[in-house]
């Protein structure tokens, strides 16, 4: 990183070079593009954080939370869980610690927000995203949601 990498908001100013954001050929099947991050972005306005990482002027990523959402899916509300929704660091970009910033910016924002716990998805296989995930600490929960492993880091620590 050449300075200090930051987030921004998706504005009208930075739409285009967070469109442009492009992982590596051999990773598209494991992370949706950023234009379907945003479309739903727009209808789930109350739970979707997306945001641009830019290191300098540099877009290097792009980063999409989810807030509170009802895990079950029932209505209930009896299990909110905020998390890691999507996770684009451009295919020159990769390895040099925007993935684990962006992590720990969504951690910070948990925090922020009252949470104790982050919560992320990664499909399982030699070629996901799973050791980096463990290697920032967090740990399988057990569950799944579809196909893909339910991973969960304690921001209480």
């Amino acid at each position: 990183m050449s300075t200090t990498p930051h987030l921004a908001e998706i504005s009208p100013a930075n739409l285009d070079a967070a469109l442009d954001v492009r992982i590596r050929p051999d990773q598209e099947h494991l992370v949706e593009p950023v234009a379907k991050s945003l479309a739903e972005a727009y209808v789930h306005p109350g739970v979707a954080w997306p945001r641009l990482i830019l290191d300098g002027d540099r877009a290097v990523g792009f980063l999409m939370a989810f807030l509170d959402i009802d895990w079950k899916g029932d209505g209930s509300g009896t299990d909110l869980r905020s998390g890691l929704w999507r996770l684009n660091i451009a295919a020159g970009e990769q390895g040099r610690g925007y993935g684990r910033f962006a992590v720990e910016s969504v951690a910070a924002e948990i925090r922020r927000r009252g949470g104790s716990q982050l919560f992320v998805t990664w499909h399982p296989g030699p070629d996901g995203p799973e050791a980096f995930y463990l290697g920032l600490g967090f740990r399988t929960t057990g569950e799944t949601s579809g196909s893909q492993t339910v991973g969960a880091l304690d921001l209480a620590g």
